[in-house]
């Protein structure tokens, strides 16, 4: 039995919520929620924040066992870029690539 939540829109960058994503992969439950609170990362708060909704889901919708429960599957796919322009010399603009990220976390029974 598996339980999923997701996010969407998160306006963080995939690249950068991957990091943190691919230290919690495979892991227990409780082990992923003490790692992610201890990563100095700002991505870290909203994948806890998945993570416990995924867990809640296990346990209200599956009545699965909190305490066997593991992160089986967690990716995050690319939203929609926000295009905006930041003034440059000489009367020239940039294009700035304002990224957002959809993360899903999938748990499973061990």
């Amino acid at each position: 039995m598996e339980a999923k939540a997701i996010a969407r829109y998160v306006r963080i960058a995939p690249r950068k919520v991957r990091l943190v994503v691919d230290l919690i992969r495979g892991k227990k439950v409780g082990e992923a929620i003490a790692i992610l609170k201890h990563t100095p990362n700002v991505s870290s708060e909203v994948i806890e924040k998945v993570l416990q909704s995924a867990i809640a889901n296990a346990d209200h919708n599956f009545n699965m066992d909190i305490d066997n429960l593991i992160v089986s599957q967690i990716f995050v796919d690319q939203g929609p870029t926000l295009k905006r322009f930041r003034p440059r010399a000489q009367g020239r603009a940039t294009r700035i690539h304002k990224r957002t990220s959809h993360i899903t976390v999938v748990v499973s029974e061990k």
